[in-house]
């Protein structure tokens, strides 16, 4: 009973929400409010807040205990699920965030659309099914099977909460900067906005709510920018080849505007058909190109879909379908770039026409594909795009506060701190609480990120994902030598070397701190390349030195563990348990 009425009070305070927005919208509010109120964009939005709100209520009624809070009960099918990871993986950073990459540096963008694509073979042939016959909620389930509880669940809590922190300040950052041009709010109201709905749907839905919100916005999103990429290839004669001419022309005059001379505008201009753009060396490219594509394997709130299936057919059936629609969207995505290049830069009403920027301020670039959406479809599309590009964010945001959420619940309290003994409800509860505060966490970094492109802001999640998770994850499953020890000192090594090395970039350290330059310490676009190798060598090194009884207890179950992921017997007991 207090549940529904937690549930009924959640829907009235997301609608006064969304009345608010809506009379907001109509009003003279912050310095964006040049914008005219865009009704049919403001109905559409309502209409899918109020939608997932009812789908939130539904699975309310349905989450009875810490099962279904996390995993949907096991019981989602394998397309489901390969809908609803390609869902969480569509995220704002690839529909805003790589379009407006592509807009900036034309074919260096695609590093993100391959980088990001090439990491699902890694997850189908070496994790998927290993994952759904050796975990039950979290990664961390996987990681210390056959290792001392403590201190891996404490790195893995770790681990996942940073990276669970740098992904969300990419996806609040794209949402406020889409409410800021939808609604003319002040971004950071935008931002708290945003974070409020998600904390309603995690807290009251848990996984039952966050993967039908996934899966719906994953069939609005695709059939979208099917629509936009259909619509920009159509204004060149369907002729790729004249797309990309016109991008060339439009970049050439730009940088004559500029004062450039005739000679250096046409080599910009041809620049974005090339790579050097965005990755000026071959260390950036392989270090970017490494935690795009390892980070995948190391995602928290993706690796925590596989336990939401029955068996591990299932699970191996859930990757094919992601990477299907994932490969479809990144093909897509490529094309709206270009597009945005062509039909946005050259139109005063979006952008300034002679310096190439759209109007809004230094994050609005991140807007380049709803601004195309606008161009092919009017104000009926775009509204239709701008409510799916929210959903896209609130979707992910809640897939990456529960996946949060469970590693303080469940692996710090339930099985460090009570040691396997707490009753479902308080693990329920601790969950909640941990939901509230990363959501006030995600909200005040969003407002600090405002600047930021947020395809290179989860870019970071990703290198620290490869650097921290990934090793841990790839080497306690697959090497029978791997320790408590080495696990966890080899993970923390690669965890705060990524860290701080990304700290210490000119990304954060000269572009987010303000410092002058060419002054940071580390001249790289991401650390993975060296925090990777310092993962690695660690948990192999403190490995192979741990000679304790412990160890030796570790290494000999290793064939137990080896039977249980390659075949899954015991699997289903363990879940039902």
């Amino acid at each position: 009973m207090k549940h529904h009425a937690l549930s009924r009070a959640a829907v009235a305070v997301a609608l006064a929400g969304v009345a608010g927005l809506a009379f907001a919208a109509g009003g003279d509010v912050g310095q964006v409010a040049k914008q005219p109120t865009n009704w049919i964009a403001i109905g559409m939005f309502s209409g899918f807040v109020l939608l997932t709100l009812w789908i939130t209520k539904w699975a309310a009624s349905r989450t009875k205990s810490a099962a279904d809070f996390y995993t949907a009960g096991g019981g989602i099918t394998g397309f489901q699920n390969g809908l609803a990871i390609a869902g969480d993986y569509m995220s704002a950073a690839s529909f805003l965030g790589i379009s407006a990459a592509v807009m900036a540096t034309g074919y260096d963008g695609l590093i993100y659309s391959i980088g990001f694509l090439v990491g699902w073979p890694i997850i189908t042939f070496l994790m998927a099914e290993r994952l759904r016959n050796l975990g039950k909620f979290t990664f961390a389930d996987v990681a210390g099977y056959r290792f001392k509880q403590g201190p891996i669940r404490g790195f893995a809590a770790s681990g996942t909460l940073v990276v669970v922190a740098f992904y969300l300040i990419a996806q609040m950052v794209g949402a406020g900067q889409l409410i800021k041009l939808l609604f003319g709010l002040d971004y950071w109201v935008a931002v708290v906005i945003v974070g409020a709905l998600m904390m309603i749907y995690v807290l009251f839905g848990g996984m039952t709510a966050t993967t039908w919100v996934q899966i719906i916005k994953a069939v609005l999103l695709l059939a979208g920018v099917t629509f936009m990429a259909i619509m920009v290839l159509a204004a060149f004669g369907f002729s790729p080849e004249a797309l990309f001419a016109k991008s060339v022309e439009v970049r050439t005059q730009i940088a004559a505007n500029g004062g450039k001379s005739p000679a250096e505008a046409s080599a910009i201009g041809l620049s974005i058909m090339g790579p050097g753009g965005f990755v000026k060396d071959p260390i950036s490219a392989i270090s970017f190109g490494m935690a795009l594509m390892f980070g995948t394997a190391g995602l928290p709130h993706i690796l925590m879909r596989f336990f939401t299936v029955p068996d591990a057919k299932e699970a191996r059936k859930s990757v094919f379908w992601a990477t299907t629609w994932i490969g479809y969207f990144y093909l897509l995505i490529f094309i709206i770039g270009f597009g945005a290049i062509t039909l946005v830069l050259t139109n005063p009403e979006f952008a300034d026409v002679a310096t190439g920027n759209i109007k809004g301020g230094a994050g609005a670039a991140n807007m380049a594909a709803v601004l195309v959406a606008k161009s092919v479809g009017g104000n009926v599309f775009y509204g239709f795009i701008s409510a799916v590009a929210f959903a896209t964010i609130l979707a992910v945001v809640a897939g990456l506060t529960l996946s949060g959420a469970s590693a303080v619940s469940h692996d710090v309290y339930a099985t460090l701190i009570k040691k396997g003994q707490a009753d479902s409800r308080a693990e329920l509860k601790v969950s909640r609480i941990t939901t509230l505060a990363l959501g006030v966490v995600a909200v005040l970094l969003g407002i600090a990120f405002e600047k930021q492109n947020i395809a290179f802001m989860v870019s970071l999640a990703f290198a620290i994902a490869a650097s921290a998770n990934f090793p841990v994850l790839f080497m306690s499953v697959l090497w029978k030598d791997c320790t408590t020890r080495g696990a966890v000192i080899g993970g923390s090594l690669g965890l705060i070397s990524s860290v701080a090395l990304t700290i210490v970039s000119p990304s954060v350290w000269e572009a987010t701190l303000g410092n002058p330059k060419g002054s940071a310490l580390f001249p790289y676009a991401s650390p993975a390349l060296f925090s990777m190798v310092i993962a690695f060598a660690g948990i192999w090194i403190f490995s192979l030195m741990d000679r304790s009884k412990q160890a030796q207890k570790e290494r000999a179950a290793f064939p137990a563990q080896q039977v249980r992921s390659e075949t899954g017997l015991g699997a289903s007991a363990a879940s039902a348990h």
